[in-house]
Protein backbone atom coordinates (compact mmCIF):
# COMPACT_ATOMS: atom_id res chain seq x y z
CA UNK A 1 0.00 0.00 0.00
CA UNK A 2 1.38 3.33 -0.78
CA UNK A 3 1.77 6.62 1.83
CA UNK A 4 -1.35 9.21 1.86
CA UNK A 5 -1.86 11.65 -0.50
CA UNK A 6 -1.77 15.12 1.04
CA UNK A 7 -4.84 17.55 0.62
CA UNK A 8 -2.80 20.75 -0.16
CA UNK A 9 -2.24 23.39 -3.00
CA UNK A 10 0.36 21.29 -5.45
CA UNK A 11 3.97 22.34 -4.86
CA UNK A 12 5.42 19.87 -7.54
CA UNK A 13 5.00 20.06 -10.93
CA UNK A 14 2.68 18.03 -12.58
CA UNK A 15 2.33 15.36 -14.96
CA UNK A 16 -1.36 14.48 -15.78
CA UNK A 17 -1.01 11.45 -17.27
CA UNK A 18 -4.57 10.42 -19.38
CA UNK A 19 -5.76 6.63 -20.40
CA UNK A 20 -8.10 7.54 -23.41
CA UNK A 21 -6.36 10.23 -24.58
CA UNK A 22 -7.64 10.47 -27.85
CA UNK A 23 -11.08 8.90 -27.01
CA UNK A 24 -14.54 11.15 -27.01
CA UNK A 25 -14.79 12.41 -22.83
CA UNK A 26 -10.73 13.85 -23.49
CA UNK A 27 -11.14 15.44 -26.61
CA UNK A 28 -14.77 17.03 -25.79
CA UNK A 29 -14.25 17.63 -21.85
CA UNK A 30 -10.87 16.54 -20.45
CA UNK A 31 -8.48 18.11 -22.78
CA UNK A 32 -10.54 21.55 -22.81
CA UNK A 33 -10.82 21.61 -19.28
CA UNK A 34 -7.42 21.23 -18.66
CA UNK A 35 -6.97 24.29 -20.94
CA UNK A 36 -9.50 26.11 -19.38
CA UNK A 37 -7.18 25.63 -16.22
CA UNK A 38 -4.06 26.43 -17.47
CA UNK A 39 -5.78 29.61 -18.85
CA UNK A 40 -6.97 31.05 -15.22
CA UNK A 41 -3.31 29.74 -13.73
CA UNK A 42 -4.45 26.61 -11.88
CA UNK A 43 -2.08 24.14 -12.93
CA UNK A 44 1.34 23.63 -11.33
CA UNK A 45 3.87 25.37 -12.89
CA UNK A 46 5.68 22.71 -15.56
CA UNK A 47 2.52 21.33 -16.09
CA UNK A 48 2.60 18.25 -18.64
CA UNK A 49 -0.18 16.46 -20.12
CA UNK A 50 0.68 12.84 -21.29
CA UNK A 51 -2.34 11.25 -23.24
CA UNK A 52 -1.98 7.50 -24.10
CA UNK A 53 -4.43 5.58 -26.28
CA UNK A 54 -3.95 2.94 -29.24
CA UNK A 55 -3.83 5.37 -32.16
CA UNK A 56 -0.45 5.57 -33.64
CA UNK A 57 -0.11 8.94 -33.06
CA UNK A 58 3.60 10.72 -33.09
CA UNK A 59 3.29 13.57 -31.27
CA UNK A 60 2.71 16.47 -34.18
CA UNK A 61 0.03 13.69 -35.34
CA UNK A 62 -1.86 14.20 -32.22
CA UNK A 63 -1.39 17.86 -31.82
CA UNK A 64 -2.95 17.83 -34.95
CA UNK A 65 -5.56 15.96 -34.10
CA UNK A 66 -6.26 17.93 -30.61
CA UNK A 67 -6.27 21.33 -32.58
CA UNK A 68 -9.20 20.09 -34.79
CA UNK A 69 -10.90 18.03 -32.05
CA UNK A 70 -10.57 19.47 -28.90
CA UNK A 71 -10.09 23.35 -29.85
CA UNK A 72 -13.95 23.55 -31.08
CA UNK A 73 -15.06 22.57 -27.77
CA UNK A 74 -13.31 25.67 -26.11
CA UNK A 75 -16.38 28.77 -26.25
CA UNK A 76 -14.96 31.47 -28.28
CA UNK A 77 -14.55 33.91 -25.70
CA UNK A 78 -12.24 32.01 -23.66
CA UNK A 79 -9.92 31.22 -26.31
CA UNK A 80 -6.28 32.90 -26.09
CA UNK A 81 -3.83 31.94 -28.91
CA UNK A 82 -1.11 32.35 -26.82
CA UNK A 83 -2.82 30.31 -24.21
CA UNK A 84 -3.42 27.97 -26.44
CA UNK A 85 0.07 27.70 -27.57
CA UNK A 86 1.57 27.35 -24.69
CA UNK A 87 -0.87 24.38 -23.36
CA UNK A 88 -0.57 22.68 -26.64
CA UNK A 89 3.25 22.66 -26.00
CA UNK A 90 2.19 20.48 -22.86
CA UNK A 91 1.05 18.01 -24.81
CA UNK A 92 2.93 14.26 -24.97
CA UNK A 93 1.64 11.59 -26.33
CA UNK A 94 2.61 7.80 -25.84
CA UNK A 95 0.80 4.52 -28.19
CA UNK A 96 0.19 2.24 -25.65
CA UNK A 97 -2.02 -0.70 -25.31
CA UNK A 98 -3.54 -0.79 -21.67
CA UNK A 99 -2.65 -4.75 -22.31
CA UNK A 100 0.71 -4.34 -23.27
CA UNK A 101 3.61 -3.84 -20.74
CA UNK A 102 5.62 -2.65 -23.27
CA UNK A 103 4.16 0.66 -23.84
CA UNK A 104 3.83 1.13 -20.18
CA UNK A 105 7.70 1.05 -20.19
CA UNK A 106 7.89 4.19 -23.05
CA UNK A 107 5.17 6.23 -20.24
CA UNK A 108 7.72 5.28 -17.37
CA UNK A 109 10.59 6.36 -19.54
CA UNK A 110 8.63 9.92 -20.70
CA UNK A 111 7.29 10.88 -17.30
CA UNK A 112 9.63 12.53 -14.69
CA UNK A 113 10.87 11.60 -11.29
CA UNK A 114 9.83 13.73 -8.56
CA UNK A 115 6.77 15.10 -9.48
CA UNK A 116 2.94 14.25 -8.44
CA UNK A 117 1.82 12.38 -10.85
CA UNK A 118 -1.84 12.50 -11.69
CA UNK A 119 -3.57 8.86 -13.27
CA UNK A 120 -6.99 10.18 -15.27
CA UNK A 121 -8.54 6.36 -16.84
CA UNK A 122 -10.54 7.49 -19.56
CA UNK A 123 -11.41 4.12 -20.52
CA UNK A 124 -13.62 1.22 -19.88
CA UNK A 125 -13.83 0.14 -16.55
CA UNK A 126 -12.55 -3.50 -17.06
CA UNK A 127 -9.61 -2.04 -18.26
CA UNK A 128 -8.54 -0.14 -14.59
CA UNK A 129 -6.97 -3.43 -13.10
CA UNK A 130 -4.93 -4.44 -15.88
CA UNK A 131 -3.67 -0.92 -15.71
CA UNK A 132 -2.77 -0.06 -12.65
CA UNK A 133 -1.07 -3.18 -12.65
CA UNK A 134 0.95 -2.37 -15.35
CA UNK A 135 1.50 1.45 -13.43
CA UNK A 136 2.94 -0.65 -10.33
CA UNK A 137 5.07 -3.13 -12.27
CA UNK A 138 6.40 0.30 -13.97
CA UNK A 139 7.39 1.59 -10.69
CA UNK A 140 5.15 4.60 -11.42
CA UNK A 141 2.87 4.95 -8.75
CA UNK A 142 4.35 6.65 -5.50
CA UNK A 143 3.43 8.66 -2.32
CA UNK A 144 2.48 11.70 -4.84
CA UNK A 145 0.38 9.85 -7.19
CA UNK A 146 -3.10 10.50 -7.19
CA UNK A 147 -6.06 8.24 -10.22
CA UNK A 148 -9.46 9.31 -11.56
CA UNK A 149 -11.79 6.16 -11.66
CA UNK A 150 -14.09 7.28 -14.46
CA UNK A 151 -18.04 6.27 -14.31
CA UNK A 152 -19.87 3.45 -14.67
CA UNK A 153 -17.87 1.82 -11.75
CA UNK A 154 -18.79 -2.01 -11.61
CA UNK A 155 -21.77 -3.27 -13.72
CA UNK A 156 -23.08 -4.10 -9.82
CA UNK A 157 -21.80 -4.49 -6.44
CA UNK A 158 -19.41 -7.33 -7.20
CA UNK A 159 -18.40 -5.76 -9.68
CA UNK A 160 -17.95 -2.53 -8.15
CA UNK A 161 -16.15 -4.54 -5.40
CA UNK A 162 -13.47 -6.08 -7.40
CA UNK A 163 -12.51 -2.84 -9.36
CA UNK A 164 -12.47 -1.28 -5.68
CA UNK A 165 -10.33 -4.52 -4.33
CA UNK A 166 -7.92 -3.92 -7.51
CA UNK A 167 -7.30 -0.73 -7.34
CA UNK A 168 -7.18 -0.62 -3.50
CA UNK A 169 -3.56 -2.80 -3.92
CA UNK A 170 -2.00 -0.12 -5.47
CA UNK A 171 -3.43 3.40 -4.51
CA UNK A 172 -4.55 4.26 -0.94
CA UNK A 173 -8.47 5.54 -0.64
CA UNK A 174 -6.72 9.12 0.07
CA UNK A 175 -4.98 8.56 -3.71
CA UNK A 176 -8.53 6.87 -5.25
CA UNK A 177 -10.89 10.46 -6.94
CA UNK A 178 -14.12 8.28 -8.66
CA UNK A 179 -15.36 11.48 -10.42
CA UNK A 180 -19.11 12.32 -11.07
CA UNK A 181 -19.00 15.41 -13.12
CA UNK A 182 -22.69 16.24 -11.22
CA UNK A 183 -20.71 16.99 -8.11
CA UNK A 184 -18.35 19.76 -9.67
CA UNK A 185 -21.63 21.65 -11.05
CA UNK A 186 -21.80 25.18 -9.30
CA UNK A 187 -25.31 24.57 -8.38
CA UNK A 188 -24.64 21.36 -6.92
CA UNK A 189 -21.60 22.46 -5.02
CA UNK A 190 -24.11 25.83 -4.28
CA UNK A 191 -26.63 23.04 -2.28
CA UNK A 192 -24.15 23.11 0.74
CA UNK A 193 -24.02 26.46 1.16
CA UNK A 194 -27.94 27.07 0.47
CA UNK A 195 -28.73 24.01 3.30
CA UNK A 196 -25.86 24.83 5.76
CA UNK A 197 -25.00 28.63 5.56
CA UNK A 198 -28.80 30.04 6.19
CA UNK A 199 -30.58 29.71 9.05
CA UNK A 200 -33.82 30.24 7.41
CA UNK A 201 -33.82 27.14 5.79
CA UNK A 202 -32.29 24.70 8.04
CA UNK A 203 -35.43 24.25 10.31
CA UNK A 204 -37.45 24.14 7.83
CA UNK A 205 -35.61 21.23 6.17
CA UNK A 206 -37.63 18.39 7.46
CA UNK A 207 -40.60 16.18 7.65
CA UNK A 208 -43.52 17.48 8.31
CA UNK A 209 -42.32 21.21 6.81
CA UNK A 210 -41.19 19.17 3.31
CA UNK A 211 -43.71 16.97 2.00
CA UNK A 212 -42.34 15.74 -1.10
CA UNK A 213 -38.85 16.23 -3.45
CA UNK A 214 -38.45 15.39 -6.76
CA UNK A 215 -35.21 15.52 -8.40
CA UNK A 216 -35.35 15.44 -12.43
CA UNK A 217 -32.36 14.91 -14.39
CA UNK A 218 -34.05 14.59 -18.55
CA UNK A 219 -31.68 15.05 -21.54
CA UNK A 220 -32.63 15.81 -25.43
CA UNK A 221 -30.20 13.45 -26.86
CA UNK A 222 -29.99 9.83 -27.41
CA UNK A 223 -27.47 7.63 -27.15
CA UNK A 224 -25.26 8.54 -30.20
CA UNK A 225 -22.43 6.39 -30.12
CA UNK A 226 -22.60 5.45 -27.08
CA UNK A 227 -25.35 2.31 -27.82
CA UNK A 228 -23.25 -0.48 -27.49
CA UNK A 229 -22.52 0.70 -24.32
CA UNK A 230 -25.63 2.07 -23.22
CA UNK A 231 -27.34 -1.05 -24.37
CA UNK A 232 -25.72 -3.37 -21.49
CA UNK A 233 -26.04 -0.66 -18.91
CA UNK A 234 -29.12 1.05 -19.34
CA UNK A 235 -30.75 4.33 -17.39
CA UNK A 236 -30.83 2.85 -13.94
CA UNK A 237 -26.68 2.48 -13.80
CA UNK A 238 -26.12 4.98 -16.10
CA UNK A 239 -27.48 7.73 -14.25
CA UNK A 240 -29.81 7.04 -11.17
CA UNK A 241 -27.39 5.04 -8.57
CA UNK A 242 -24.52 8.42 -9.29
CA UNK A 243 -25.73 11.19 -10.44
CA UNK A 244 -29.54 11.40 -8.80
CA UNK A 245 -28.13 9.54 -5.63
CA UNK A 246 -25.97 12.26 -5.32
CA UNK A 247 -28.14 14.73 -5.76
CA UNK A 248 -30.53 13.18 -3.06
CA UNK A 249 -27.29 12.75 -0.68
CA UNK A 250 -27.21 16.28 -0.63
CA UNK A 251 -30.40 16.80 -0.25
CA UNK A 252 -31.38 15.05 2.65
CA UNK A 253 -27.77 14.10 4.38
CA UNK A 254 -26.92 16.23 8.18
CA UNK A 255 -25.16 18.72 8.22
CA UNK A 256 -21.31 17.36 8.49
CA UNK A 257 -18.96 18.22 11.20
CA UNK A 258 -16.94 20.64 8.91
CA UNK A 259 -15.88 20.55 5.52
CA UNK A 260 -13.40 17.73 5.37
CA UNK A 261 -13.80 15.55 2.58
CA UNK A 262 -14.94 12.20 4.65
CA UNK A 263 -16.99 14.41 7.43
CA UNK A 264 -19.04 15.27 4.05
CA UNK A 265 -18.92 11.34 3.04
CA UNK A 266 -19.22 9.86 5.75
CA UNK A 267 -23.18 12.08 5.65
CA UNK A 268 -24.22 11.70 2.51
CA UNK A 269 -22.75 7.15 3.38
CA UNK A 270 -25.40 7.55 6.12
CA UNK A 271 -28.27 8.77 3.74
CA UNK A 272 -27.72 6.35 0.96
CA UNK A 273 -28.05 3.52 4.05
CA UNK A 274 -31.00 5.03 5.08
CA UNK A 275 -32.83 4.38 1.88
CA UNK A 276 -35.94 1.89 2.08
CA UNK A 277 -34.64 -0.91 -0.07
CA UNK A 278 -37.69 -1.92 -2.29
CA UNK A 279 -38.85 -5.23 -2.31
CA UNK A 280 -40.71 -7.00 -5.03
CA UNK A 281 -44.14 -5.33 -4.77
CA UNK A 282 -42.68 -1.81 -4.30
CA UNK A 283 -40.55 -2.34 -7.40
CA UNK A 284 -44.21 -3.26 -9.53
CA UNK A 285 -45.60 -0.27 -8.06
CA UNK A 286 -43.18 2.41 -7.48
CA UNK A 287 -40.63 2.18 -10.52
CA UNK A 288 -41.56 2.62 -14.14
CA UNK A 289 -39.11 1.91 -16.92
CA UNK A 290 -39.12 3.37 -20.25
CA UNK A 291 -37.48 3.83 -23.65
CA UNK A 292 -38.11 5.87 -26.44
CA UNK A 293 -39.78 5.15 -29.52
CA UNK A 294 -39.42 7.74 -33.19
CA UNK A 295 -40.59 10.72 -32.45
CA UNK A 296 -38.72 14.43 -32.25
CA UNK A 297 -36.37 15.51 -29.94
CA UNK A 298 -34.66 19.79 -29.95
CA UNK A 299 -36.58 20.27 -32.89
CA UNK A 300 -35.24 17.75 -35.24
CA UNK A 301 -37.19 13.83 -36.31
CA UNK A 302 -35.32 11.04 -34.54
CA UNK A 303 -35.27 7.41 -34.76
CA UNK A 304 -36.81 5.37 -32.18
CA UNK A 305 -33.83 3.54 -29.54
CA UNK A 306 -34.50 0.03 -30.78
CA UNK A 307 -33.45 1.94 -34.23
CA UNK A 308 -30.14 3.50 -32.92
CA UNK A 309 -27.00 1.42 -34.94
CA UNK A 310 -25.85 -1.28 -32.68
CA UNK A 311 -28.97 -1.87 -30.46
CA UNK A 312 -30.79 -5.12 -30.52
CA UNK A 313 -34.09 -5.15 -32.15
CA UNK A 314 -35.66 -7.08 -29.45
CA UNK A 315 -33.72 -4.75 -27.09
CA UNK A 316 -35.73 -4.27 -23.13
CA UNK A 317 -32.97 -1.77 -22.25
CA UNK A 318 -34.48 1.33 -20.22
CA UNK A 319 -33.76 4.75 -21.82
CA UNK A 320 -36.41 6.24 -18.49
CA UNK A 321 -36.19 5.12 -15.24
CA UNK A 322 -39.00 6.80 -12.65
CA UNK A 323 -39.20 5.75 -9.08
CA UNK A 324 -40.21 6.31 -5.66
CA UNK A 325 -38.26 6.22 -2.65
CA UNK A 326 -37.92 6.78 1.43
CA UNK A 327 -34.86 7.76 3.46
CA UNK A 328 -35.96 6.04 6.68
CA UNK A 329 -34.76 8.24 9.65
CA UNK A 330 -36.46 10.96 11.56
CA UNK A 331 -35.63 14.01 9.64
CA UNK A 332 -37.38 12.25 6.11
CA UNK A 333 -39.48 9.87 7.51
CA UNK A 334 -42.60 9.27 5.21
CA UNK A 335 -41.46 11.55 3.35
CA UNK A 336 -41.82 10.99 -0.70
CA UNK A 337 -38.28 11.39 -3.06
CA UNK A 338 -39.31 11.03 -6.78
CA UNK A 339 -36.66 10.70 -9.00
CA UNK A 340 -36.46 11.21 -13.02
CA UNK A 341 -33.90 10.28 -15.59
CA UNK A 342 -34.47 9.60 -19.32
CA UNK A 343 -33.35 10.24 -22.74
CA UNK A 344 -34.85 12.04 -25.48
CA UNK A 345 -36.89 14.42 -23.46
CA UNK A 346 -39.09 16.72 -23.83
CA UNK A 347 -36.67 19.26 -23.02
CA UNK A 348 -33.29 19.58 -21.42
CA UNK A 349 -33.94 19.68 -17.59
CA UNK A 350 -31.57 19.11 -14.36
CA UNK A 351 -33.28 20.22 -11.57
CA UNK A 352 -34.46 19.60 -7.82
CA UNK A 353 -38.10 20.44 -6.24
CA UNK A 354 -38.65 20.70 -2.60
CA UNK A 355 -41.98 21.01 -2.25
CA UNK A 356 -43.48 22.38 1.68
CA UNK A 357 -46.11 21.71 3.47
CA UNK A 358 -49.63 23.97 2.66
CA UNK A 359 -50.45 26.34 5.77
CA UNK A 360 -52.60 24.28 8.36
CA UNK A 361 -55.41 26.04 7.74
CA UNK A 362 -56.08 28.71 4.99
CA UNK A 363 -58.47 31.24 6.12
CA UNK A 364 -58.79 32.78 2.13
CA UNK A 365 -61.34 31.46 0.10
CA UNK A 366 -59.68 31.02 -2.93
CA UNK A 367 -55.98 29.74 -1.97
CA UNK A 368 -55.15 27.64 -4.40
CA UNK A 369 -55.43 24.12 -4.37
CA UNK A 370 -51.67 23.50 -5.41
CA UNK A 371 -49.10 23.59 -2.88
CA UNK A 372 -47.95 27.29 -2.91
CA UNK A 373 -44.29 26.90 -1.32
CA UNK A 374 -41.77 25.39 -3.91
CA UNK A 375 -38.09 25.51 -4.07
CA UNK A 376 -36.72 24.63 -7.34
CA UNK A 377 -33.16 24.70 -7.50
CA UNK A 378 -32.22 24.20 -11.31
CA UNK A 379 -29.19 22.60 -12.03
CA UNK A 380 -29.01 23.12 -15.97
CA UNK A 381 -29.26 24.42 -18.61
CA UNK A 382 -29.35 27.59 -16.49
CA UNK A 383 -28.28 27.77 -12.74
CA UNK A 384 -30.57 29.56 -10.73
CA UNK A 385 -32.72 28.86 -7.49
CA UNK A 386 -36.40 30.63 -7.34
CA UNK A 387 -38.38 30.26 -4.15
CA UNK A 388 -42.08 29.92 -4.88
CA UNK A 389 -44.56 32.28 -2.32
CA UNK A 390 -48.22 33.13 -2.18
CA UNK A 391 -48.67 37.29 -2.70
CA UNK A 392 -52.00 39.04 -2.70
CA UNK A 393 -53.24 40.28 -6.52
CA UNK A 394 -53.27 44.17 -6.83
CA UNK A 395 -56.81 45.67 -6.51
CA UNK A 396 -60.02 45.08 -4.11
CA UNK A 397 -60.25 41.58 -1.95
CA UNK A 398 -57.74 39.43 -0.82
CA UNK A 399 -57.04 37.20 -3.98
CA UNK A 400 -53.66 35.47 -4.39
CA UNK A 401 -51.39 34.51 -6.86
CA UNK A 402 -48.03 32.72 -6.82
CA UNK A 403 -45.05 34.85 -6.97
CA UNK A 404 -41.53 33.76 -7.31
CA UNK A 405 -38.03 34.92 -5.78
CA UNK A 406 -35.18 33.92 -8.30
CA UNK A 407 -31.56 34.00 -7.73
CA UNK A 408 -30.02 33.65 -11.01
CA UNK A 409 -26.19 32.49 -10.32
CA UNK A 410 -25.19 33.36 -13.89
CA UNK A 411 -26.22 37.03 -13.17
CA UNK A 412 -25.73 37.29 -9.15
CA UNK A 413 -21.73 36.75 -9.68
CA UNK A 414 -19.70 38.48 -12.06
CA UNK A 415 -16.47 36.56 -11.78
CA UNK A 416 -16.40 33.65 -14.39
CA UNK A 417 -17.93 30.10 -13.40
CA UNK A 418 -15.74 26.88 -14.45
CA UNK A 419 -17.24 24.16 -15.71
CA UNK A 420 -17.61 21.13 -14.10
CA UNK A 421 -14.55 19.34 -15.23
CA UNK A 422 -12.58 22.17 -14.59
CA UNK A 423 -13.35 22.54 -11.23
CA UNK A 424 -12.95 18.69 -10.29
CA UNK A 425 -10.01 18.33 -12.23
CA UNK A 426 -8.61 20.97 -10.14
CA UNK A 427 -9.88 19.63 -7.13
CA UNK A 428 -7.75 16.32 -8.15
CA UNK A 429 -4.24 18.36 -8.58
CA UNK A 430 -5.08 20.23 -5.55
CA UNK A 431 -5.67 16.77 -3.15
CA UNK A 432 -9.55 17.79 -2.25
CA UNK A 433 -11.75 14.53 -1.95
CA UNK A 434 -15.22 16.37 -0.80
CA UNK A 435 -16.43 15.91 -4.45
CA UNK A 436 -15.46 12.60 -5.31
CA UNK A 437 -17.31 9.26 -3.97
CA UNK A 438 -15.38 7.08 -1.18
CA UNK A 439 -14.95 3.29 -1.51
CA UNK A 440 -18.13 2.58 0.96
CA UNK A 441 -20.18 5.07 -0.58
CA UNK A 442 -20.04 4.10 -4.09
CA UNK A 443 -20.97 0.31 -2.53
CA UNK A 444 -23.78 1.42 -0.18
CA UNK A 445 -25.54 3.02 -3.65
CA UNK A 446 -25.33 -0.34 -5.99
CA UNK A 447 -26.69 -1.98 -2.79
CA UNK A 448 -29.41 -0.07 -2.97
CA UNK A 449 -29.43 -0.22 -6.91
CA UNK A 450 -29.30 -4.13 -7.60
CA UNK A 451 -32.48 -5.21 -6.05
CA UNK A 452 -33.97 -2.60 -8.10
CA UNK A 453 -32.23 -4.49 -11.26
CA UNK A 454 -32.78 -7.78 -9.86
CA UNK A 455 -36.45 -7.42 -9.31
CA UNK A 456 -36.97 -5.85 -13.50
CA UNK A 457 -35.66 -9.31 -14.18
CA UNK A 458 -37.64 -11.59 -11.80
CA UNK A 459 -41.04 -9.29 -12.84
CA UNK A 460 -39.89 -9.65 -16.42
CA UNK A 461 -41.68 -6.52 -17.95
CA UNK A 462 -40.41 -5.39 -21.20
CA UNK A 463 -39.68 -1.18 -20.39
CA UNK A 464 -42.91 0.89 -21.61
CA UNK A 465 -42.57 2.87 -24.92
CA UNK A 466 -42.50 7.25 -24.67
CA UNK A 467 -42.16 8.92 -27.79
CA UNK A 468 -39.18 10.96 -28.21
CA UNK A 469 -39.67 14.59 -27.13
CA UNK A 470 -42.49 13.99 -24.76
CA UNK A 471 -41.60 13.67 -20.78
CA UNK A 472 -41.96 9.80 -20.13
CA UNK A 473 -44.26 7.25 -20.00
CA UNK A 474 -47.98 8.11 -18.76
CA UNK A 475 -47.40 6.20 -15.93
CA UNK A 476 -44.21 8.11 -14.09
CA UNK A 477 -47.33 10.77 -13.70
CA UNK A 478 -49.82 8.65 -11.74
CA UNK A 479 -46.49 7.28 -9.69
CA UNK A 480 -46.88 10.64 -7.91
CA UNK A 481 -50.58 11.70 -8.92
CA UNK A 482 -51.23 8.54 -6.38
CA UNK A 483 -50.58 10.61 -3.26
CA UNK A 484 -52.00 14.03 -4.76
CA UNK A 485 -48.32 15.25 -6.71
CA UNK A 486 -47.07 16.40 -10.14
CA UNK A 487 -43.74 16.79 -12.03
CA UNK A 488 -42.87 20.18 -11.51
CA UNK A 489 -41.64 21.06 -15.56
Amino acid sequence: MTTTATSSAPSLPLDMIIFGGAGDLSVRKLLPALYMAHLHGNLPPSTRIIATGRHDYDRAGYLEFVQSKSQPFINERNFEQKAWDEFLRMLEYVCLDATDTAGFAALAKLSRQGVQRAFYLATAPSLFTTICENLAASDLIDGNSRVVLEKPLGHDLNSAREINAAVGKHFSESQIYRIDHYLGKETVQNLMVLRFGNGILEPLWRAPNIVSVQITVAETVGVGSRAGFYDETGALRDMVQNHLLQLLCIIAMEPPVSLDPDAVRDEKLKVIRSLRRMTLGDIARDTVRGQYTAGAAAGEVVKAYRDEAGVPPDSRTETFVALRTYVDNWRWANVPFFLRTGKRMQKQLSQIVIEFADPPLSIFPDAPRSRANRLVIRLQPEESVQLQLMAKQPGSGMHMLPVNLNLDLQSAFSQRRAEAYERLLIDVVRGRLTHFMRRDELEAAWSWADPILAGWKELGEKPQLYTAGSWGPDSSGALLARQGFSWIE
